[in-house]
């Protein structure tokens, strides 16, 4: 007998009982219709008689604009053109290609939460990249010269943390230097990251704290049966924590010194062969002024507003993961699977840093990158 295809398709009725479920056959196929992005399918659930087509609860999803050309800009928007030039090229004003990048940068985040899940990861290097804005309100600084959280003037960091194994970017936020940034970034290989991994950093003040924070040891007090207030349980860093940073001396712009100290987890740094470096995350900060046209010195597209910086850097973030492939972790192809095509014949596998994870098995288009489709992380397993 037959079986019906699994479309791979979500209820989007909120009373269903199987609402955001997929893979449990009750969605079939009804027929196609033609809009200006092209052929749409129309799909219906068994349990709840809904229909909807299969661009509901996607970026795609009522827009009066052709997919082709959301795609357009979305792709330019990553490849450092400006605001203006995109606007003028597609016949767009700049809000609107605004308005399709924060769809786009939702649909990024929620693809992030489902892809970055228990990564085999063993180190991890953390570093922000600062780029060189003036300041608008000098008086919007704290005691120390840092810029305060709230305020709107120049100083815009980009915080990150690489895993070099998968070249994958576990976490990309947007903030100050400060303690609070640091915890927000060491939260994520926490959450993502199986185990405890090696970290190394650029020297920030507030990492070693974050990262004690993160893997504590609590030491809670035995009572004393003695009057008084009883003693605060004590919180020591992990025994497995390892934590190197790198000390640098600069000098109007000019580098001093450079040399690095294991602060935790010495003794277990040395036998796994782990080096205190920060050296491949720091050839991220090259693709990425690349890739953003605000990120860009000294012209009219750069932009001190921090939310449209993160807005592009969860969008880059997703991309880098799923739909670009890198070439540190290509594989080289057997004998037998490299089939000419005219006069190449390609050697290598492209991977991304998801296949590469064991996330995924292809290289994802960049139209799936923006309607692919998930179930709910408290109803779906590692693999689903």
């Amino acid at each position: 007998m037959r079986r019906p295809r699994d479309w791979g398709q979500p209820c989007p009725n909120a009373e269903c009982p199987l609402c955001k479920r997929m893979h449990r056959g009750h969605v079939s196929a009804i027929s196609t219709s033609m809009t200006e992005s092209g052929k749409r399918r129309i799909f219906r659930c068994q349990r709840c008689t809904t229909t909807f087509s299969d661009t509901r609860d996607t970026r795609f999803f009522d827009l009066r604009t052709s997919e082709e050309k959301v795609r357009m800009a979305l792709k330019m928007l990553l490849v450092r053109v400006e605001l203006a030039g995109i606007s003028f090229v597609l016949g767009v004003t700049e809000e609107t290609v605004l308005e399709w990048l924060r769809r786009a940068a939702l649909k990024a985040q929620e693809s992030n939460a489902h892809v970055l899940r228990d990564l085999p990861v063993t180190q991890v290097q953390l570093d922000a990249m600062w780029n060189c804005i003036g300041r608008t309100h000098a008086r919007e600084t704290d005691a120390a010269g840092e810029r305060v959280p709230a305020a709107e003037d120049g100083r815009p960091w980009v915080w990150s943390s690489f895993a070099p194994e998968l070249r994958w970017m576990s976490a990309a936020v947007v903030g100050p230097r400060t303690r609070d940034t640091a915890t927000a970034v060491v939260a994520a290989p926490k959450a993502r990251v199986a185990g405890i991994p090696a970290c190394c950093s650029d020297g920030c003040t507030g990492a070693l704290a974050a990262l004690i924070a993160a893997f504590p040891v609590v030491t809670t007090c035995a009572r004393t049966g003695k009057r008084g207030r009883p003693r605060t349980p004590r919180c020591a860093p992990h025994p497995a924590l390892v934590y190197g940073p790198w000390v640098t001396q600069q000098k109007q712009g000019t580098l001093l010194t450079l040399s690095t100290r294991v602060v935790r987890g010495a003794e277990r740094l040395t036998p796994l062969g782990f080096l205190s470096s920060t050296a491949l995350v720091a050839r991220v900060h090259l693709p990425v002024p690349q890739a953003w046209a605000p990120w860009a010195r000294k012209t009219s597209s750069v932009c001190k507003d921090r939310e449209r910086r993160r807005q592009r850097v969860v969008f880059f973030q997703a991309f880098s993961h799923v739909a670009r492939p890198h070439m540190r972790v290509r594989r080289q192809l057997p004998l037998h699977a490299r089939i000419r095509h005219g006069a190449i014949c390609p050697r290598w596998q492209a991977r991304t840093p998801a296949m590469a994870a064991g996330v995924t098995d292809h290289v994802w288009t960049f139209r799936e990158l923006l309607t692919a489709k998930f179930e709910p992380l408290d109803s779906q397993s590692i693999s689903g």
